[in-house]
């Protein structure tokens, strides 16, 4: 593994030179958008193995993208070359439908520069996906390009949400009507300070490839971009972009067929699968 091949990987030919929030800031924002938060895996019928060379060689060298678990491992792996004091903590994502938080499913990254922490988690996706390191404290509202992230602290506990702008689709002027709830505030995530190791999330690598849940009932692929998202859902292609007006983000819908998806693959998030995607998208998931 070589740092040089991730900075291409990634297209990031600036210093590293100091481990500064600056530099942090940039790599990070290099390192979403050219790596997809993506399942697609699963959907080939490969599996994913929570092994840092094996994640680096399907990133990195075979142009692939990966779920929280690889997108964040190949992060941490890169701050620490770098010479970043980053720690992996385990996190549990919003589970709106019950109106609750889960049992550990997901990972991310704090990170101290100048004696001040950070979180920074390059695994989330979608909209919710942050796009710069967000400080920790508590209760401070941090605008960013996609909304306002917030961390609250709890006991011990910290709360990760978002407040989200209203929406409006590409053929109506108004706030889109399948996007209902839009502009309040959204929970992402809940997590502690207690650091972890990536070994400590082997179980739930496999579990999330065998058991019921979101990820085994959609293929899912999404990708940040200089002005907004683009995600791939089963056949649902999503392109958003933020703060087309005031207060509004634009997004445009687009329905594929299977051929479409894989030409969408590789001209929007540059991915050219080795075996045959099976696209899945089961209504009543949220993603």
């Amino acid at each position: 593994m070589n740092i040089q091949e991730y900075f291409s990987r990634i297209s990031y030919d600036g210093s590293h030179k100091d481990a500064d929030l600056e530099t942090l800031t940039v790599i990070f924002q290099h390192h979403i958008q050219a790596i997809p938060f993506e399942n697609l895996s699963m959907h080939c019928g490969e599996s994913i193995y929570l092994d840092l060379e094996h994640i680096y060689n399907k990133i990195v060298r075979k142009k692939r993208g990966g779920w929280c678990l690889e997108n964040n491992y190949l992060l941490f792996w890169a701050l620490q070359t770098i010479g970043y004091d980053v720690c992996i903590l385990g996190s549990s994502s919003y589970n709106p439908a019950e109106g609750t938080y889960k049992a550990m499913d997901h990972v991310l990254l704090k990170v101290v520069v100048d004696s001040k922490s950070y979180i920074v988690d390059s695994g989330f996706g979608g909209t919710y996906q942050m796009w710069q390191p967000v400080l920790l404290v508590s209760g401070k509202d941090q605008p960013q390009v996609p909304g306002i992230f917030r961390l609250t602290e709890d006991n011990g506990i910290w709360y990760f949400e978002k407040t989200k702008r209203k929406h409006c689709s590409t053929d109506q002027s108004g706030p889109a009507t399948d996007t209902p709830g839009m502009k309040e505030i959204r929970k992402i995530c809940s997590f502690t300070l207690e650091p972890r190791d990536m070994n400590d999330f082997q179980e739930l690598n496999w579990k999330l490839q065998t058991s019921d849940n979101l990820l085994q009932k959609k293929s899912i692929c999404t990708l940040q971009t200089t002005d907004g998202v683009s995600n791939l859902v089963g056949w649902t292609f999503t392109e958003i972009k933020y703060s087309y007006a005031e207060d509004m983000d634009m997004v445009k819908i687009t329905t594929l067929t299977d051929e479409e998806v894989e030409k969408t693959l590789k001209d929007k998030f540059n991915i050219t699968l080795e075996n045959k995607l099976k696209p899945i998208n089961i209504r009543g998931f949220l993603f």
